[in-house]
């Protein structure tokens, strides 16, 4: 008997060979420049083609969205041509894959930045800490707040990176929401302060999050978008909203209605310890109609026996996606895992990236 682990589904439109899903994992390996893809990326995601479904790691949706060095984008023509590269890839080991799309808000800097202007976010937000730019460790600023007009430009971005998404071959789209990224900076009353449509009442505050999903539905279809999730993660130095409940609940009604192909949910800190204090995921599972795919610190046997359970209907791996291009095999079988090198996670080249065996590789070495 098939453990439904491995087994097939149907996530909206979307049909995988599998509920071992890859995670988005920033590797901060694009074309320097042109920050799109090339052949060695192609080469990594199509190592990892087994698994069920492929989230791309986050990619900006406009050059305002950029907030680490060398991450891919999706506005482009090299950029598309770039992750055309990855999708015909990916499709032609068998696998699929979807494009993370990603605006950072304040995680940046002004180096970082067009005209090397101020991040922009909800409000005045000074993430803390340093990023590394072109011209070195710097500490972030504080950002400035996008105005009306702003946030609909934001909006068309999101609608033309799903376009450019759509024409690279990608089966579909995930919004990043999470992470203490623009989109949450807005959602979470702990940051955003606003007093105009945007800001003040839930409503208001998710609004942003919403028209970038029905933007990508636009383009895509409800069956082929989703959205990432963190209520309780303060990642980013993001503080947390006053009632994560009552916020994320509100939009989980709000993804619902639209009849989306998933929810991917971060449950607990984002990678770190699984603490599910203020937000009950089991009841999101249940007030939402679409597939729930489960990430954070899963074992093996955690994601057998939720699957098996029906507590989620995928589970997404990170880290293990890094050392072990086979995962899904691996787990199936139940074969020893690679280690991953925390050193070598971000760029440049192919050390860390494209050289971790598969378990065939290391039977024939």
């Amino acid at each position: 008997m098939t453990t439904k682990l491995f087994s097939p589904a149907q996530i909206g439109e979307i049909a995988v060979r599998n509920r071992v899903f890859m995670a988005p994992l920033t590797r901060c390996r694009a074309t320097p420049g042109t920050l799109a893809p090339r052949a060695l990326n192609a080469t990594y995601y199509a190592q990892r083609a087994g698994a069920g479904l492929i989230v791309s790691e986050a990619t900006q949706i406009m050059p305002e969205g950029l907030g680490y060095m060398n991450t891919p984008g999706i506005y482009s023509p090299e950029q598309e041509a770039g992750w055309r590269l990855v999708t015909d890839a990916v499709h032609g080991a068998g696998g699929r894959i979807v494009a993370q799309l990603w605006h950072v808000g304040a995680v940046s800097h002004p180096d970082l930045q067009p005209g090397g202007a101020l991040p922009v976010s909800a409000s005045a937000f000074n993430p803390g800490g340093f990023v590394h730019t072109p011209q070195g460790r710097k500490e972030r600023v504080a950002a400035r707040p996008l105005t009306l007009d702003e946030i609909g430009a934001v909006v068309a971005a999101y609608r033309h990176a799903a376009q450019v998404a759509q024409r690279a071959g990608f089966d579909g789209v995930e919004i990043h929401g999470a992470n203490g990224y623009l989109l949450e900076q807005f959602l979470r009353d702990s940051i955003n302060k606003r007093t105009d449509a945007y800001g003040g009442p839930i409503a208001n505050r998710m609004k942003l999050m919403l028209q970038a999903v029905d933007a990508a539905i636009e383009v895509f279809g409800r069956g082929r978008v989703g959205i990432r999730l963190s209520p309780v993660s303060g990642a980013n130095t993001s503080p947390l909203d006053s009632n994560p409940q009552a916020t994320y609940g509100a939009v989980v009604d709000a993804l619902n209605e639209r009849r989306i192909a998933f929810i991917h949910f971060i449950e607990g800190l984002t990678g770190g310890e699984r603490k599910l204090d203020g937000f009950d995921f089991e009841r999101a599972r249940q007030r939402f109609s679409g597939a729930y795919i489960a990430n954070n610190k899963y074992t093996r046997e955690m994601a057998i026996d939720g699957v098996a359970a029906g507590r989620v209907d995928a589970v997404a791996f990170g880290v293990p996606f890094i050392s072990n291009p086979d995962l899904p095999r691996r787990l199936e079988l139940g074969a020893p895992l690679n280690a991953a090198n925390p050193a070598t996670f971000y760029g440049p080249d192919e050390v860390g990236y494209t050289d971790y065996p598969s378990l065939d590789t290391a039977q024939a070495a």
